[in-house]
């Protein structure tokens, strides 16, 4: 006689081990990319966290990493990209509000770079790098 329920069993046990597997490798990976950017490598930490963003797409700290990631790598339009999922994933996230306002700022986009900065900077005014980083970028297209 054949045995249902110890083919679910086995095919459940199967799938907890491969999720398990899915997120430790996705943990290793974001760990990896986080001490290399940490150590002053982004360029390796981009190559991990891309694993991690893989794994884990809609984990905003894996998107805010990598953005960081690419800001550090001077790719700042991807890092623009990355703190701008992080803001639609988490919209209270001031730090992507911030990176993404740092960033578009080197691609150029002033009004979009202002927008962000003030929200940031709004989220929280306590915060020193954002009322400074604001205070630079008001007034650099003749607007406020």
């Amino acid at each position: 006689m054949y045995d249902h329920d110890a083919d679910d069993q086995a095919a459940h046990d199967q799938a907890a081990h491969d999720q398990a597997a899915h997120d430790n490798a996705a943990y290793e990976s974001f760990r990896d990319g986080h001490e290399l950017l940490a150590s002053g490598n982004p360029h390796a930490a981009v190559v991990a966290l891309e694993r991690a963003r893989a794994l884990e797409p809609e984990k905003v700290s894996v998107r805010e990493t990598l953005a960081r990631a690419y800001y550090r790598s001077a790719r700042y339009a991807a890092a623009a990209a990355e703190f701008a999922i992080a803001v639609d994933l988490d919209p209270v996230n001031d730090y992507a509000h911030f990176g993404l306002g740092l960033a578009l700022r080197h691609t150029g986009d002033i009004v979009g770079a202002r927008r962000h900065l003030r929200i940031a900077a709004a989220m929280r005014p306590d915060n020193a790098d954002y009322q400074h980083a604001l205070a630079d970028l008001v007034g650099t297209d003749g607007t406020s």
